[in-house]
């Protein structure tokens, strides 16, 4: 096999996004843009479909795309595939964020610390966890009081 490679610190990694297969999407597509407020920033279309795209939001990126229906490349799970899968996003304000979620139509849990965090969970069509979370002094378990 050869002799293994010392890998360097500061090898040039920067940081790591998240790739997520999706169902459809057309459908992650609107919840990530329309209800979360990401922005597709590169994309893949191939004959006219919008097959792979790269969102960001603030310094977060993540990647989606569709799983392929037919042909060589056919790759739908048979089995759920958000399940066990998270990412968290370490935001200024939680709380600004779980506001703008709700008005524009997105289930977001009602922020509690947890952690010396503001912390909004929601999750996607797919099933994936998105947790939203902001530094906070306030104490641990105090839930957000009802507007």
């Amino acid at each position: 096999m050869g002799e293994a490679r010392e890998v360097r610190s500061e090898a040039g990694v920067r940081r790591a996004v998240p790739f997520f297969g999706v169902r459809d999407l057309e459908v992650a597509r609107r919840f990530y843009v329309d209800g979360l407020g990401f922005e597709i920033t590169r994309e893949w279309v191939k004959d006219g479909k919008l097959r792979w795209c790269w969102l960001e939001l603030g310094g977060a990126a993540m990647m989606l795309q569709e799983f392929w229906r037919e042909g060589r490349h056919r790759n739908v799970p048979e089995t759920p595939v958000g399940v066990g899968v998270s990412v968290a996003f370490i935001c200024d304000d939680a709380v600004e964020l779980y506001h703008a979620f709700v008005a524009r139509g997105v289930d977001a849990t009602r922020p509690v610390v947890g952690n010396g965090m503001w912390v909004t969970n929601v999750v996607d069509p797919d099933g994936y966890q998105l947790f939203f979370e902001s530094p906070t002094d306030v104490a641990e378990d105090t839930a957000l009081a009802d507007d």
